[in-house]
């Protein structure tokens, strides 16, 4: 169970994690750098934050530190929209699905996989 969520700048670097696997702090910081300047000590203390909030595990086994990422990218995505859909929308998902479809252009690739979805859901119940 997720406890503690994660600020904006502890999600950059846990997508980092989740994308690239386990990594030293220098090579997270090298990744944010690509996007915009973070100094390395900024993204050190981070880590650590994260470690003791148990978003990431240390491995201190060397003598530089690995981090992983201690919890999946799906779960995270799972409660962090149900957060968002509780406080946002009042626990209604079909309030968010109609602001997002009503401003997007959704490609027709895309309104057919939302149909698929509908129908096995559908099928499921």
């Amino acid at each position: 169970m997720i406890t503690n969520k994660p600020t904006e700048a502890e999600l950059e670097i846990l997508q980092v994690l989740w994308e690239h696997g386990p990594s030293t702090v220098r090579f997270v910081n090298d990744i944010l750098n690509q996007e915009r300047e973070v100094g390395y000590t900024t993204t050190l203390k981070l880590m650590q934050i994260m470690a003791d909030k148990h978003l990431v595990r240390r491995n201190t086994e060397h003598r530089t530190h690995v981090y992983a990422a201690a919890i999946q990218e799906a779960d995270m995505q799972q409660h962090l929209l149900k957060k968002f859909v509780d406080t946002t929308f009042r626990g209604s998902a079909m309030k968010m699905v109609m602001q997002a479809l009503g401003n997007h252009d959704a490609s027709q690739e895309e309104l057919d996989e939302i149909k698929a979805l509908i129908k096995k859901m559908e099928s499921d119940q």
